[in-house]
């Protein structure tokens, strides 16, 4: 889907005029018309703003143009709802909401990660521990929350 639609989608199903969405991002009426119309696309700025007035990820609004993955722990973070928010309430399309919530880092080291994932992933292979936690760091070294 294109922006210019998503947005449109996302208007209507809020029930709002193009005057009542331009008032409360703050651009002209006309301006919601041609992001509709597909003649121009909302700035930064503006994009944050839609953001948070339709409560979905700036990577929604463009339609998902770029596979985003938690830079903490790598998990694919293809659903809204699994993205993490800061403490304003705006996405924070870095991480999870499992590693970043609240504001804060629940992982404090890389081990205390590991950790957790060693104790939680399953292990089909029966790989030895010390072969599984040096495949994880070796994996979790490439985000860059880790380098």
């Amino acid at each position: 889907m294109e922006v210019r639609d998503i947005l449109k989608n996302l208007r209507e199903k809020k029930q709002l005029t193009q005057d009542e969405l331009a008032e409360r991002v703050m651009v002209s009426r006309q301006a919601v018309s041609r992001w509709e119309n597909g003649e121009t696309q909302p700035g930064t700025d503006t994009l944050m703003l839609l953001s948070r007035e339709f409560d979905v990820s700036i990577n929604t609004l463009l339609g998902s143009p770029r596979q985003l993955i938690c830079q903490c722990c790598g998990m694919p973070l293809n659903e809204d709802e699994v993205i993490s928010r800061n403490t304003d309430g705006s996405f924070n399309e870095d991480y999870c909401k499992w590693c970043y919530t609240g504001g804060n880092f629940v992982y404090k080291t890389k081990e205390s990660l590991i950790d957790f994932l060693i104790a939680h992933m399953p292990n089909p292979e029966n790989m030895p521990e010390q072969d599984r936690r040096q495949q994880m760091d070796q994996a979790l070294s490439q985000l860059n929350h880790w380098k």
